[in-house]
């Protein structure tokens, strides 16, 4: 079994089942709040569930800012899940006047508001792909993946977009830059499309 990558532990979401996920996959993982072995990890998962400004301020409070930019701007396989995605934008509407981790430039808005588009956006739904990244190197065009979220990105490059969904309209549902790849939607949660997202993030550790 290789090294254990790192999930990041600041108090939100249900870690264990992305834990679970990568280790079906053979991949040791690590849930731990640890500056040192977020630093020393072989790869980085960021996960997130809540509000936008309450999980900077859990990052925040647990002295984890640093350590997690660091390793996304470090070469090493860097994930985001859901709201962990969220962060690594500028801010969102969530939460005016927080300030993001600022990974990729732009901003997280809320689906519309409109009778007949419930939100939160909940269920399973398709993923299409706009631009293939390793991780997405198994996933098909089309393949459907889980989401829970009310809240979707508004990259201002657009050549981060690695996925797009359709719900009311058009959606940025996932991005990738060189060593990071980040969804809105639950990889943990979407059965064999989710274990094939993960299964290519874990080959980007060679």
């Amino acid at each position: 079994m290789r090294e254990p990558l790192v999930i990041v532990d600041y108090g939100v979401g249900n870690l264990r089942s992305a834990q679970k996920a990568f280790e079906h996959l053979g991949q040791a993982a690590l849930v731990t709040s640890d500056p040192e072995r977020i630093a020393g990890a072989p790869a980085v998962v960021l996960p997130g569930q809540g509000a936008f400004g309450t999980c900077m301020e859990n990052l925040t409070a647990a002295g984890l800012v640093e350590p997690v930019l660091a390793a996304a701007r470090s070469g090493r396989p860097f994930l985001g899940i859901c709201v962990g995605m969220q962060l690594l934008f500028d801010g969102s509407e969530e939460s005016p006047g927080v300030r993001g981790l600022g990974v990729f430039p732009g901003k997280v808005v809320r689906f519309p508001r409109r009778a007949d588009l419930k939100v939160p956006h909940m269920g399973w739904n398709r993923l299409r792909i706009r631009r293939r990244v390793p991780a997405l190197a198994d996933v098909a065009d089309g393949d459907f993946v889980y989401f829970v979220h009310s809240f979707h990105p508004e990259p201002r490059d657009p050549d981060v977009v690695a996925t797009t969904t359709d719900y009311g309209g058009e959606f940025v549902s996932s991005v990738g830059r060189d060593n990071v790849y980040a969804g809105v939607f639950h990889p943990e949660k979407s059965q064999q499309v989710g274990l094939k997202l993960l299964g290519g993030f874990v080959k980007m550790l060679g």
